[in-house]
C-alpha cells in the first residue's frame, strides 16, 4: 500500500502518504522507445522520398507530447501527506510539487474521521473533520485502501483521544 504507519514514541504516531508510482525510470524508458520504433514501422517504406520527410515532423510531434504527457504526469504524482497524531494535537501536512505545504490542526478529541461511499470526487472518500474545517486525506488511493485507511485511522484517533 502507498502508505505507512510509524510510531515515533509511545504515544505518537505517523502516517505518510503518496500516490502509487506504476510507471519507474526504465519502464518510461521502455515505453518512449517502444513507440519509436512503432511509429517508424511505417516510415521505412519512405526511406529515400520526399514523403519520409513530409511524415517524420508530425511522427516526432506525438513522440514528443508522449514523452511530455508521461513526464507531467509523474510531476502531478509528487505528493506526500504527513499525518501525525499525539494525545494533544493531530497535525496534517500536505506537500505537492508547486510549492508551500498545505496545513491542518485540530485536538484529536474533538477530530472526526468520516468516510463519504457517495457524494465525494471518489467513492469511499475519508476525511478528517474538526477545528471547524473538513479536509480531505488519501483522495489518491485506490477505493480498497481508503477503505483499510479509514479503518486504521478511525481506530488510531479512538484510541489516542481516549484520556
Amino acid at each position: 500500500m502507498p502508505y505507512t504507519w510509524k510510531d515515533t514514541h509511545t504515544d505518537t504516531s505517523e502516517l505518510r502518504l503518496w500516490p502509487h508510482q506504476s510507471l519507474p525510470a526504465w519502464g518510461f524508458a521502455a515505453t518512449i522507445l517502444g513507440i519509436f520504433t512503432l511509429s517508424t514501422i511505417p516510415l521505412y517504406g519512405l526511406i529515400g522520398t520526399v514523403l519520409l520527410w513530409g511524415i517524420l515532423p508530425f511522427m516526432l510531434m506525438a513522440l514528443g507530447a508522449m514523452w511530455y504527457a508521461l513526464r507531467r504526469n509523474e510531476r502531478d504524482l509528487q505528493i506526500m501527506e504527513v499525518l501525525t497524531l499525539t494525545p494533544d494535537d493531530l497535525h496534517l501536512s500536505r506537500q505537492t510539487h508547486k510549492g508551500t505545504p498545505q496545513e491542518w490542526h485540530c485536538n484529536p478529541y474533538w477530530t472526526q474521521v468520516n468516510l463519504h461511499e457517495k457524494g465525494g470526487p471518489v467513492p469511499h472518500y475519508v476525511t478528517l473533520s474538526g477545528a471547524g474545517r473538513e479536509v480531505e486525506i488519501g483522495a489518491f488511493l485506490s477505493e480498497d485502501e481508503r477503505k483499510v485507511l479509514y479503518a486504521e485511522l478511525k481506530d488510531k484517533v479512538a484510541r489516542i483521544a481516549q484520556p
